[in-house]
């Protein structure tokens, strides 16, 4: 629980002042040796920690999965495998899993979503990445809408859905290749846009090294990159604007 949930549960008698100060007296994080859990990163900027999967031992992945979940009611990890999936479904049979992006998690339901954030690909083998980012945004309580396969060499696929993409509060633009997209959606829009290279593309591409130079050296104005692949970065910048732009 966050601060104002414990205040409003004290408030209304659901905790006694003893409990409430019990909640409130824990440290910032959690120790688990191998681990330190946020548990204040929620209060610090609005979002709770979230699992970076790949490359955690099991029993680490299964202790720090759920002390989050304990913590927070939800939980929310990037960068899963179906076998990651299989052990943790096991022991949390609600947990729900995303095969192209890679996304598992344990999702409060009818979670509101505010405001709009449009996320765009170049091609359909940029939409693991554009997924990852989507569904980011959306656990972190943001309306998204998603515009795929619209690159620059069929502008007019672009052109068509103008009008989703320019009342957005922020767009991602997810591309690979040459990463010509996000220059291209910075020329039409008066929003901020996030612009994340992919590794699609031939040797040229260098694993997306190439789309990212094209990004970085946009003519365009108002284009902020991410990493390369990082979908998730994202979709977190992508919320913070977003909320900004809804108060």
């Amino acid at each position: 629980m966050d601060t104002h949930e414990i205040l409003m549960k004290l408030k209304n008698g659901e905790l006694s002042v003893e409990e409430a100060e019990g909640h409130l007296r824990r440290q910032p994080f959690e120790e688990l040796g191998y681990a330190k859990i946020d548990t204040h990163r929620k209060l610090r900027s609005g979002f709770p920690e979230v699992v970076f999967c790949s490359g955690k031992a099991d029993e680490h992945l299964l202790e720090i999965f759920g002390k989050i979940y304990e913590t927070e009611g939800e939980v929310f990890g990037t960068r899963a495998s179906q076998r990651q999936y299989e052990l943790l479904k096991e022991r949390y049979p609600d947990v729900q899993y995303d095969t192209v992006s890679g996304i598992i998690k344990i999702e409060n339901p009818g979670k509101e979503k505010q405001g709009c954030i449009t996320v765009c690909t170049a091609g359909t083998s940029d939409i693991a990445v554009a997924e990852e980012a989507a569904q980011t945004a959306e656990y972190f309580g943001s309306y998204v809408e998603r515009v795929y396969d619209v690159g620059v060499s069929g502008l007019h696929r672009l052109l068509a859905n103008l009008d989703t993409i320019q009342k957005a509060n922020c767009i991602i633009a997810v591309a690979g290749m040459e990463g010509a997209l996000a220059s291209v959606i910075g020329g039409l829009v008066d929003k901020p846009v996030i612009a994340v290279p992919t590794s699609v593309g031939y040797g040229a591409n260098l694993k997306g090294l190439s789309a990212l130079l094209t990004m970085i050296n946009s003519c365009a104005n108002g284009i902020a990159v991410v990493n390369i692949d990082n979908g998730y970065g994202a979709g977190y910048i992508a919320s913070q604007i977003n909320r900004l732009g809804e108060r």
